[in-house]
């Protein structure tokens, strides 16, 4: 009997990976953008405690994530693949505990509950139910297709995706969340529980059209022999070992540390610093004009020069940027705008290599390892990315409580101009470390990816049974 035809990589496939991220924004960007924010001027809980909260979380991702890819290199494949059926597993549970992690309603009740209340909602949501979908959407996308040009087109949809919901996210939602209060924007607390609710219900249906629109292509058994011989601890000494592996964690730090910073500090730039909640939107539109721009030149200028190459120019001029901005530091809002969408386009292109970096890191890792093992190597890249998240929360929250932010001072104008140095100078010395990460460190530039690709092809055409037979 003969199986039956795979479809062909496609459009559906694009839209479809494009969907899953749309999905994992709603929830993620809205915890990285707003839950710093929602604590302190709603639950009334120090910066600095959200910030260690967070940083603790971090911790219990060192083993969820890590495991969640062993998990998944260990799945038997199914008729709908081997990383899909846990999209649909698990797409329920993150939406509810993204939603749990906002209720209002709570502002009252003791301050040591709000902080246990906040961490073991942000636990079961960040370290364990978008753990076990997240790490499977990202190491699908090395099963969708095994051509490289695929697999960026993968990492563009995937990146159009977050700015979708980015759009939705950090644009929308500051319309409507903002009441103005004795001539200050003040966050809407009950209002911003409900904002979560819908935002978890379209991260379902994100979910569910990611899951029904993908295909996997690329099948490859991890035999148990393998597996034993490539145990956990040898895992992590071969990761140790590897360089592309460290300096893409090292580099999507940075890269988390400086994008964060500059949407976090958007929620206290614009209402504290302009005074102009609303003007956030712009600001946010404008980031998306930027990935637009970022969108369309990435894919032609990383073949013609390299994806490490473009994203390490990228960044270092939206290093300088800011720096310039930091100086200049405009009183007219909308030239603050302006200079955030010019330095977006910067992080925008990186952004959206990333994820096609991350492929690359795996077919090294196969060459290097003789073992593919597409969960585990995503599983440190993701844990790599919490810890950017983390690090920015734990410094942003640092910070603005040295600069002396709370519920009394949040207007005070030496407040107000600490608020605006940290929107400056963190993300600049992000970008600029990451550009050096891309060009001195890195290894994978265009030259060794394509010598990557051939042996591999060769290598999976000796291993295919019809060579064999």
């Amino acid at each position: 009997m003969k199986e039956k035809a795979v479809k062909p990589f496609g459009i559906k496939d694009k839209l479809g990976y494009m969907f899953g991220d749309f999905g994992n924004d709603f929830t993620f960007l809205l915890s990285s953008t707003f839950l710093l924010k929602f604590y302190t001027d709603v639950m009334a809980v120090d910066a600095y405690v959200v910030g260690i909260v967070m940083m603790v979380a971090r911790i219990v991702d060192a083993f969820t994530d890590i495991g969640m890819g062993r998990i998944c290199d260990r799945s038997k494949d199914t008729k709908n693949g081997k990383f899909k059926p846990w999209i649909l597993r698990m797409c329920g549970p993150v939406a509810i505990f993204s939603f749990l992690m906002y209720q209002s309603a709570l502002s009252d009740i003791p301050y040591a509950a709000k902080i246990a209340y906040l961490f073991v909602t942000y636990i079961l949501w960040g370290s364990v139910f978008y753990t076990a979908v997240n790490i499977p959407y990202g190491s699908m996308a090395s099963a969708i297709s095994p051509d490289p040009g695929d697999r960026q087109s993968l990492s563009t949809f995937r990146t159009m995706g977050g700015a979708l919901a980015g759009a939705v996210v950090t644009a929308g939602i500051p319309l409507i969340a903002y009441d103005k209060i004795n001539g200050n924007d003040i966050l809407n607390g009950p209002r911003f529980t409900i904002i979560a609710g819908a935002c978890s219900v379209f991260a379902i249906i994100c979910y569910l059209l990611c899951y029904n629109m993908c295909t996997e292509r690329v099948k490859v058994t991890v035999t148990a022999e393998q597996l034993k011989r490539n145990s956990v601890g040898v895992m992590f000494v071969n990761a140790f070992k590897n360089r592309a592996l460290i300096s893409l964690i090292v580099a999507s730090i940075l890269m988390l540390i400086a994008q964060l910073t500059l949407q976090q500090m958007a929620n206290y730039v614009f209402p504290n610093y302009y005074g102009n909640a609303k003007a956030q939107t712009l600001s946010m539109v404008m980031m998306g004009v930027g990935m637009v721009v970022a969108a369309f030149s990435a894919k032609p200028l990383a073949n013609r020069f390299g994806k490490a190459e473009i994203g390490a120019v990228s960044n270092f001029a939206a290093g300088i940027l800011c720096i310039v901005l930091y100086f200049v530091r405009p009183q007219n809002v909308f030239v603050y705008a302006a200079f955030q969408m010019v330095s977006w386009i910067g992080l925008g292109v990186f952004q959206i290599v990333a994820w096609a970096l991350v492929t690359d890191v795996i077919d090294y890792s196969e060459i290097k390892n003789g073992i593919r093992e597409d969960g585990a190597v995503y599983g440190m890249y993701s844990f790599a990315r919490k810890l950017g998240q983390a690090a920015t929360s734990g410094l942003v929250g640092g910070l603005l409580t040295l600069v002396g932010y709370e519920q009394g001072t949040a207007f005070d104008p030496a407040v107000k101009e600490g608020i605006f140095d940290i929107a400056t100078l963190v993300p600049a010395v992000g970008f600029l470390l990451l550009a050096v990460v891309l060009w001195f460190w890195y290894p994978l530039h265009k030259k060794q990816v394509d010598h990557v690709v051939s042996v591999l092809k060769e290598k999976h055409q000796n291993d295919s049974p019809e060579t064999q037979q």
